[in-house]
């Protein structure tokens, strides 16, 4: 698999990297052995790069991936996790005592010394621009609690205030062929920092995968039928903030530039990995062969010009209005 340099982490990813939100059971139910085998496929396929939070089942996404470093402890991984969604969102919160409980307890279920890489969770705006908290995470540091900080976002302007930022390593934001705003900003502020950018949400919640419909339903546990108008989290999160049906008809109108051999998600990740800046792109799965899957879209070769051009005009005339304003 290519790989990409992290340069504040001194490190390089492959450029497919799995997202491990569903390992918590918030997209319906996912059992060990599944979680476990998910995990070995992606890494299996080239993946070296997680992505967790602490929040993600309560840390059941981060207690598995712990057993599952138990198991491969020589596969060269590198885990990001995220804290911060564990308590009431309050700026007043965002303190180093709390910032040492919530990595301790991200330790001890990642069964690790020091964290790779620890994210802010989407806090609220004002602590991107509170300079304690940014002393307070390069204590952390200090203190080889963890290696590396960064930041994940909702908005463009969240990011590019933590890029200015010169201790963040990384922001993580939602980029997909239904998003498109931090191509305008935040990717090129990026590279000129030297700060990796983390690709989430890169199928829009399962619509960038083509197979979806009108008569699609989805669990009562699962965020893409109890958070379709931003009930427990921001609207964003979920099918990219883009309504259902536009979302289905944007994607009928991809479908056709999908090369031979190729699927739809495939075709959807490969157009994030063509944007300049991006470090890497975090797709989740439920099964094994969805990790697989996600794992060959990188040996796609890149879209063509006429290709790119059609997405751009997809989203400019469908997608934009609802969505460019928001984040």
């Amino acid at each position: 698999m290519e790989q990409r340099n992290f340069a504040r982490l001194d490190r390089r990813v492959g450029v497919i990297g799995l997202g491990a939100w569903q390992l918590g059971a918030d997209w319906g139910q996912v059992s060990e052995s599944e979680a476990l085998a998910i995990l070995g496929a992606a890494v299996d396929g080239g993946v070296t790069f997680l992505d967790t939070a602490d929040v993600y089942g309560d840390g059941r996404s981060e207690q598995l991936i712990g057993r599952f470093l138990r198991q491969r402890p020589d596969a060269g991984l590198t885990v990001a996790t995220k804290m911060g969604r564990r308590v009431p969102q309050t700026p007043e919160a965002y303190v180093l005592e709390n910032f040492r409980a919530w990595t301790d307890r991200s330790r001890a279920n990642l069964g690790v010394d020091v964290l790779d890489l620890v994210q802010l969770h989407c806090p609220p705006t004002p602590v991107f621009h509170t300079d304690a908290v940014f002393d307070a995470l390069d204590t952390l540091v200090a203190e080889e609690r963890i290696s590396a900080y960064g930041v994940s976002v909702e908005t463009c302007d969240e990011a590019l205030a933590a890029i200015a930022r010169p201790g963040v390593a990384s922001v993580q934001i939602i980029l997909n062929a239904l998003r498109h705003k931090p191509l305008e900003r935040v990717l090129p502020a990026a590279s000129a920092a030297g700060v990796g950018i983390i690709a989430r949400v890169p199928l829009a919640s399962g619509l960038l995968s083509g197979r979806y419909d009108e008569h699609t339903t989805f669990g009562g546990d699962d965020h893409r039928n109890y958070n379709r108008h931003g009930a427990a989290f921001d609207v964003g999160e979920t099918f990219s903030g883009v309504d259902y049906q536009t979302g289905l008809d944007a994607v009928r109108r991809l479908l056709p530039l999908v090369p031979d051999g190729a699927t739809m998600a495939q075709f959807a990740l490969r157009w994030i990995l063509d944007q300049a800046g991006v470090t890497v792109v975090i797709p989740g799965a439920r099964t094994a062969d969805q990790a697989r899957a996600n794992v060959a879209a990188a040996d796609l070769t890149p879209l063509t010009a006429e290709a790119a051009k059609t997405v751009a005009t997809v989203y400019d005339e469908l997608i934009r209005p609802q969505v460019h304003h928001r984040w």
